[in-house]
């Protein structure tokens, strides 16, 4: 039934995948499906203080620690007879995580949620706003 799974997960956030990333491998491994788990990192480079502030190469070395937690997080929790990918992306949180899903050519994403906050009501949480933005299955894990 699904070929291909996403599970977006934040690296400083385990609640963004303690529930959704066991649910998304045992749906793998009855579906004989590739898991697909990314992480995205904010893009700070039109922001005024990553220009002052930070020095040149900050982002770079921002992703490359991005990858190196995502690959030892797969590596924990993800078995051995599960295919995986994985990727690092940069830019806004839900539309990188649309953007993934249709370039990895996912037909179900597994997100982690929680009970929403005051802000949360103001400018909507990135389950939400995925859900909105993707035209496939999705399947929320609460907390």
């Amino acid at each position: 039934m699904y070929s291909n799974i996403l599970v977006p997960v934040d690296l400083n956030e385990q609640s963004s995948w303690k529930k959704a990333l066991p649910v998304a491998v045992e749906y793998c491994k009855a579906f004989a499906a590739r898991l697909h788990v990314m992480t995205v990192v904010p893009d700070l480079r039109g922001t005024l203080e990553a220009q002052l502030y930070f020095p040149p190469d900050y982002e770079e070395k921002v992703q490359a620690e991005a990858e190196k937690q995502l690959q030892a997080l797969i590596k924990k929790q993800v078995p051995k007879g599960v295919a995986v990918q994985h990727s690092v992306a940069v830019g806004t949180v839900y539309d990188e995580i649309v953007k993934a899903a249709k370039r990895n050519k996912a037909d179900l994403i597994i997100m982690a949620s929680h009970r929403p906050a005051v802000q949360d009501y103001l400018i909507g949480p990135n389950a939400a706003r995925v859900i909105r933005h993707f035209d496939r299955s999705i399947l929320v894990v609460r907390d």
